[in-house]
Order: C-alpha cells, then structure tokens, then sequence
C-alpha cells in the first residue's frame, strides 16, 4: 500500500502495513502532526492524573486496542471507522464485510430526532384525575423544562412533548402514573439534560396529582432516537473458496432465521452486533453501557427477545436490515476530554450524533453480516481462532 488517499475508506493492503505506518497515514490524511496522534491512541491516550478527575478513587489507566477499519462506505459517504476492543477477528470481520456491502452501494442509513424521555414517577391515588391536571398543564410544564437549558433551546432543541402513563400494580395494588417528559437533546447524549430537567417538573407534578413523585430519570430504552440500516451484497460477492455464492447467501438466511425463532440464538447474533457497535461507542468515549441496555430492551420490547438485524434473499442478491436504539453524543461526557476519543470522531468525521449513530450501526450490521457468513460456512472458529492466536503469543 503506497499511500493513503486524501478521502475514501477502500484500502486494500491496511492490514499489511504496520502500525507506525497506519498512524503516519492517518496524521497525513486529517492534516495532524504524526506526534498528535501516536500521543491520542498510544498508552490509551490518556494520562493518569486526567483520569483521576474523570472517575473516582483511580490508580492508572487501563488501555485497549484502538484500530480503524476500512472499507465502509454508509449514505454514500466513504468512512474509516475507529473501533476499541479487546477481542481478535471482530475489527478484521468488520472490514471484510463493508467490502461485501460496498459491493452493493454501501449502507444506507436513516436516524430519528436525538428525542430521550425522562421518567417521573407519581403515586396519585386518583391516577385519571391526575393525568388531566397534568396534561392540562403541558405547556407550562414543557416552559419549565425548557427553562433549565436555555443554550439547548438556542440549538434548537429542548422538550418537545409530555405524556401520561398509568402503571399497574397488579396483585400488589401499588400503581403509579409515569409522566414521560420527551427532549430533543442535539448532539449530546442527553442524561444529565433530561434528568436535570426531570427533577425541574417533579414539584410541579406533586402540586397538580396532590402526590409525592419518585423516580426522576431518563430511560435507556431510547426507542424515540432508533437508528435503521440497510445494506445490499450481490451475489458475486459471496464467493468464498469451497462453497458456492448461493450456498453462502443462504446459509446466512437460514442462520439469520434462526434468530428470529429461537431467543437463545438470538441473544448470540445480537452480541455479534454489539461486538462492532460497542467498538465504536467504546473508541467515541460514549456510554456503551446505555446502549447495549436500550438494544437488548429493544429486542425483548415485544414480550420475545429477538434479533435487531435479519437477512433475506432478494432476487439473486443478499439483503439486510437493522433496527435498534442508539442514544449517543459528540459533545459532553468523555468526548469532551479524552484525546482518543476527540480523535476517533475526527477519523470518522462526525459532524453530528446521527453521524456517529450511523456508523456505530453500520459497523454492528458489518460484524453480524461476517459472523453469520462464517456461522454458515467454515465455522466460526476456523478465522477467529487464527487472529486470536496472535493475542496468545503475548501470554506467559
């Protein structure tokens, strides 16, 4: 591999070239000083006495593998994807796989409005009149709220919405009403803005139900903000040695089925989403913890656990689709202080949170295509235990 162009995320040979090179590479195509980016990603890019004011009680910093893949290319945009994990094969399958989709146009990429909900728990004893007093009072509760964030208003963003729900206790007769509180939180991830704004209504909410409130805090089940992906991969492009295209196509149909039957294979393909999803939130400095919470919530939303991405035979062609929450940020947080993660949106160019949703997700459908592609044919031992000891030869 001569050189590393300017733009475009197709780059055969990435893997062959080493790593100080890779670095050289990246600093010449985002116009930075070789030093700056060996010092944003070596030794985890993050100083000890930075971490010390990040969390409590620290000893050090703990690093992790910070890699980019190539090839992906998602609403037509070529995109080289950074991803921090521990795990050997799922950066290598991440790449492979978005040379098969690039094949058929890329990912295609939709994202709701950033909307996150906070949850305001009210023990009215008389729960429908209640829930009149306060809806007849949305506006004013929606000013309140606004008024905690006036800079978020300026964005345009802010609350949006209100509603009502009515909890049932069941046997136990403990039911409760939970007032939704719905805000466009931008580019942020959001918790701190909705919970402030949260705890903002709560005495408002007691004076109208004449009730004490509970619990105020967002929700990580972010189904207002999904993220949905769909990807194309022609039939040539399955070709791998041993099996026939088609064989290949439909094994992936029948293991991606699979899924869709049996909750415990689910639980499986959805973690091999994650591998590549959690890979780019954990190199983001995003909460990763909140998404695989809203993912797995998501999948079980409609009383069985199932997957967030499926496959089908479309014509000769392999066609996917995804669909899951994706709460994530650019500003804020660790975004804002670790210089790895500064970095990693700058290698993706994220200019917003529904950048980041999009790749985050792109790269969770590339490691499911992979997985079920390797589940179908070889095994899925055969490549990943050849990465994998690689990691081994560091063992004593």
């Amino acid at each position: 591999m001569e050189s590393l162009p300017a733009d475009g995320s197709r780059l055969p040979g990435w893997y062959k070239v080493s790593r100080k090179e890779r670095i050289a590479r990246i600093a010449e195509r985002l116009g930075l000083a070789v030093e700056e980016v060996a010092a944003a990603v070596e030794g985890g890019g993050l100083s000890p006495d930075d971490a010390d004011r990040m969390v409590e009680d620290v000893l050090g910093t703990y690093g992790l593998p910070f890699a980019v893949a190539p090839n992906f290319q998602i609403n037509g945009r070529d995109v080289l994807v950074p991803m921090v994990i521990e795990e050997p094969s799922v950066v290598a399958a991440a790449a492979n796989a978005a040379r098969m989709v690039r094949d058929g146009g890329g990912f295609r990429v939709h994202t709701d409005p950033p909307h996150m909900v906070c949850q305001v728990q009210v023990f009215a004893r008389d729960r429908e009149a209640a829930t009149a007093r306060i809806l007849a009072a949305k506006a004013d509760l929606l000013a309140r709220a606004a008024g905690v964030d006036p800079v978020l208003a300026r964005l345009g963003g802010g609350p949006v919405d209100l509603e009502v729900r009515a909890i049932d206790g069941g046997p136990e007769g403990d039911g409760f009403l939970v007032v939704h509180l719905v805000v466009d939180v931008r580019d942020a991830m959001g918790a701190n803005t909705v919970n402030t704004m949260g705890e903002a209504i709560a005495p408002v909410l007691e004076g109208l139900a004449g009730a004490p409130t509970g619990l105020r805090i967002l929700s990580n089940l972010a189904d207002r903000r999904k993220v949905r992906v769909e990807a194309t991969v022609p039939l040539q492009s399955l070709r791998m040695e041993g099996f026939e295209a088609a064989q290949v196509r439909d094994g992936i149909v029948s293991a991606s089925r699979f899924a869709e039957l049996d909750p415990y294979r689910a639980a499986t393909h959805n973690k091999g989403i994650l591998n590549g999803t959690d890979a780019v939130i954990l190199a983001t400095g995003n909460d990763w913890r909140a998404v695989e919470a809203g993912a797995h919530a998501y999948a079980a939303l409609g009383g069985r656990y199932r997957p967030l991405c499926t496959w089908r035979r479309q014509g000769d062609d392999l066609a996917g689709s995804l669909e899951m929450p994706m709460a994530v940020g650019i500003v804020g947080g660790a975004t804002r202080v670790h210089p790895g993660a500064r970095l990693a949106l700058r290698i993706m160019e994220a200019r917003s949170a529904a950048d980041l949703a999009s790749v985050a997700a792109s790269a969770g459908m590339a490691n499911n295509l992979a997985a079920l592609k390797a589940l179908a044919t070889e095994g899925i031992q055969k490549g990943h235990m050849r990465l994998h000891a690689r990691s081994r030869s560091l063992e004593r």
